[in-house]
């Protein structure tokens, strides 16, 4: 029963007994993520019978819990009308087909004319964590093309990132990198962390955090490899490392592709696309699953690539 326009009375039911107040309250209020609840618990907004409480208390039944829940405050993200390919979208997720050259999310030297911008233009009501602005649960590099999913609330943020935390997130990749495989499939588990020479690139090292990636070969194409890949954890840069690490690097890699001359076919960019997304709807618990082809100029210089094999 909502007794302020800000404000949400709940009473403790007896078969509550023993719950926690975070997770409780979670469950109560559909729009209120745990991690958003435990926020305003530490803000001091959720009182048990007039006082404050900590996340972890023991609930007995029986209490009455208020829940001030503050406007949601402006971000810093100013709203950019720009053209979006929309896959699919419903009142909880997006699921956007990111064209080569858009920035995922505003950084040092990108402050505008990325995905972020264009999503808070379209979807104005998208609001994480008490903030304006869409929950982006994965990142796709600048040069890279593809689909990735975005929150539109508390709720279906933590559900999608609770899925890529247990690694059951779909997500599959095309990628033609240099040199062939003696094996038509394999994994790569190789650690990654910051390069120890230089900070603004990534590097398979002993510190770095677990990452593994699946990949099969799809196509071979002379000295070069149509793969396909499915990454099973995300770490940054994480394809382009590993396949670095192999002396396979993605074509026309700019950072990781090497210094020596190589053919381009055509490409402005490294030939990388997010190809397959795959995840349960945080509503429905329904397993939901996208395709995106090859964007033109992937698909140009696969054709290039194919009559030099012919060749």
């Amino acid at each position: 029963m909502l007794i302020e326009p800000d404000t949400i009375e709940l009473f403790v039911p007896p078969d509550s007994a023993g719950q926690r107040l975070d997770r409780f309250v979670a469950d109560a209020v559909a729009d209120l993520s745990r991690s958003y609840v435990q926020q305003l618990i530490s803000d001091g907004r959720i009182r048990v019978d007039g006082r404050m409480a900590r996340s972890s208390l023991s609930l007995r039944g029986g209490e009455r819990v208020l829940v001030t829940v503050p406007p949601p405050q402006p971000s810093a993200l100013v709203p950019e009308s720009i053209p979006l390919q929309i896959i699919y979208e419903d009142p909880d997720v997006v699921v956007v087909d990111k064209p080569a050259g858009m920035v995922v999310h505003p950084a040092p030297g990108h402050v505008g004319g990325t995905l972020a911008n264009a999503l808070l233009a379209r979807y104005p009501d998208m609001q994480v964590n008490g903030s304006v602005r869409p929950g982006i649960v994965h990142r796709i590099d600048q040069g890279t093309s593809g689909l990735l999913v975005v929150a539109r609330h508390d709720r279906a943020m933590q559900a999608l990132t609770e899925q890529q935390r247990a690694r059951t997130m779909l997500k599959i990749y095309l990628a033609v990198v240099e040199g062939r495989f003696k094996e038509p499939e394999g994994v790569i588990d190789a650690p990654i962390g910051r390069h120890p020479a230089d900070r603004l690139r990534m590097a398979v090292t002993p510190g770095g955090r677990e990452a593994r990636t699946h990949y099969h070969v799809r196509e071979e194409l002379g000295s070069y490899t149509l793969l396909e890949v499915r990454l099973e954890t995300g770490r940054t840069h994480q394809i382009r490392v590993h396949m670095l690490h192999r002396s396979r690097p993605v074509l026309g890699d700019p950072v990781y592709g090497g210094r020596r001359q190589r053919p381009s076919f055509g490409l402005s960019r490294q030939f990388l696309h997010a190809h397959r997304l795959g995840f349960q709807h945080p509503a429905d618990g329904v397993w939901r699953e996208f395709e995106s082809p090859l964007p033109a100029d992937l698909q140009a210089a696969l054709a290039r690539l194919r009559a030099a094999a012919r060749v």
